[in-house]
């Protein structure tokens, strides 16, 4: 007997059950976006190698020991993208599109990466990112925060909590690299070996690191507040001050740096302790110099992403799909004439109102088909045999209420439809 394939490790299929929550979420989201002036694009889901290795950062656990990395045929060393951001640049440069003043981006699909899988982490996961070219001021920040805290209200996702933080210009970044660089040498013996290896390639990375040995020593780290510029400090300033306007609640926290080496100024989180170690639900912030750095021209830059599959199990199933099926109507069909006009008739249906049909295929008796319908969620079944060929008539049987079976004539069909389904 020959063994059945299984899924690669933490990469899941979504079954019919679980899509319509899933389809729910993210047409309210896309809603929300588009209410916002922002435009969908649809970028590849591999791309060059050297482009994540390029923006992400060659130190980061991302490119290190996550991504899915391949030769193909041309001996080009490809790559399954493990986020969107590098891919939508490359994409907004290749295509000239920033001859725009501004460009509002978002775009929707699977990302990759080679973790342990657990709750609230795949190895194949989803996001929908939102990114933003040609705006520097911390406006544009604080509207795709505000955005994003009106999706969570909308899809009615509770207590999340915002964390904010600055990195500075590039240039105090760069001051306060150096500065944690001294600290972390003078406490080597402290940092374990991941930290050992990022402490000269990026050393703002150990302040992410959940290690329990070197919480203290990371609590005790210098501040990157202490290591900020002029424009730095009035560019956090106003964001704190327009999400205070707005009534967006947050939590200023020195340690969040962000896992990406493109970061730059602004960066936030929505976090929530409903999801155990995996509290990461939206992320975002500023990449001013990433597109220089594919060879643009300097273009501020800012964006954030929102992990699906976490954002599904806090919603829940119940508030999206309170009918798996989803079908509102089930033909029930005998004879060679019936099936015929059946399909007629469910066309026409489909023609003049905003119904699910669900034409019975495969025979079978009056019985049977009935135990179909009853088991696809239908409210009505039509029922259309020979002899209501004959006298041009169709049956209406509701089948979640305790009502009695009536027959109409098939140029009255869609307004019994109608008065029955409450369109």
């Amino acid at each position: 007997m020959t063994d059945r394939i299984q899924s690669v490790k933490g990469m899941h299929d979504i079954l019919t059950d679980a899509t319509p929550g899933w389809r729910a979420i993210e047409d309210r989201i896309i809603n929300i976006l588009d209410r916002y002036g922002y435009r969908e694009i649809r970028i590849p889901v591999v791309e060059r190698t050297e482009l994540f290795k390029r923006s992400i950062g060659e130190a980061t656990d991302i490119v290190t020991k996550e991504m899915y990395s391949f030769t193909d045929q041309g001996e080009d060393s490809l790559t399954l993208r493990p986020e969107g951001t590098a891919g939508c640049v490359r994409a907004v440069l290749q295509n000239s599109l920033l001859q725009q003043s501004a460009l509002r981006l978002w775009y929707m699909g699977p990302m990759f990466r080679r973790e342990q899988p657990q709750k609230g982490r795949t190895r194949q996961f989803h996001q929908i990112g939102v990114e933003v070219f040609g705006l520097e001021g911390p406006d544009i920040d604080a509207e795709i925060i505000m955005m994003s805290a009106r999706i969570w209200r909308d899809l009615g996702v509770p207590d999340l909590v915002l964390q904010i933080n600055t990195l500075g210009t590039p240039a105090a970044r760069q001051n306060y690299r150096r500065v944690l660089v001294d600290y972390f040498t003078a406490n080597q013996d402290q940092l374990d070996t991941d930290s050992r290896n990022r402490m000269l390639k990026n050393p703002l990375r150990i302040l992410d690191s959940k290690h329990p040995a070197m919480q203290e020593l990371i609590r005790n780290a210098p501040g990157v507040e202490d290591h900020l510029d002029a424009a730095s400090l009035a560019h956090f300033t106003g964001l704190q001050a327009l999400l205070t306007g707005a009534n967006i609640d947050f939590v200023v926290n020195p340690r969040l740096v962000r896992g990406l080496d493109y970061y730059s100024k602004t960066v936030f989180e929505w976090t929530t302790d409903r999801l155990g170690a995996q509290g990461t639900v939206c992320a975002g912030g500023r990449y001013d110099g990433l597109v220089e750095h594919f060879g643009g021209k300097p273009t501020p830059a800012t964006g954030f992403a929102l992990g699906l599959e976490r954002l599904v199990e806090l919603v829940g199933a119940a508030a999206t799909n309170t009918d798996p099926a989803g079908t509102d109507v089930y033909f029930i069909l005998a004879g060679e004439r019936a099936v015929t006009a059946g399909f007629r008739l469910a066309e026409q249906i489909r023609d003049q109102l905003p119904v699910r049909v669900l034409l019975h295929c495969g025979g079978g008796s009056f019985k049977s088909q009935f135990k179909k319908a009853d088991k696809s969620g239908a409210r009505l079944a039509l029922i259309l045999g020979e002899s209501e060929v004959d006298r041009g008539y169709i049956a209406i049987k509701p089948l979640r209420h305790d009502e009695p079976q009536t027959e109409v004539r098939w140029d009255g069909l869609i307004p019994a439809l109608k008065l029955a389904l409450e369109l």
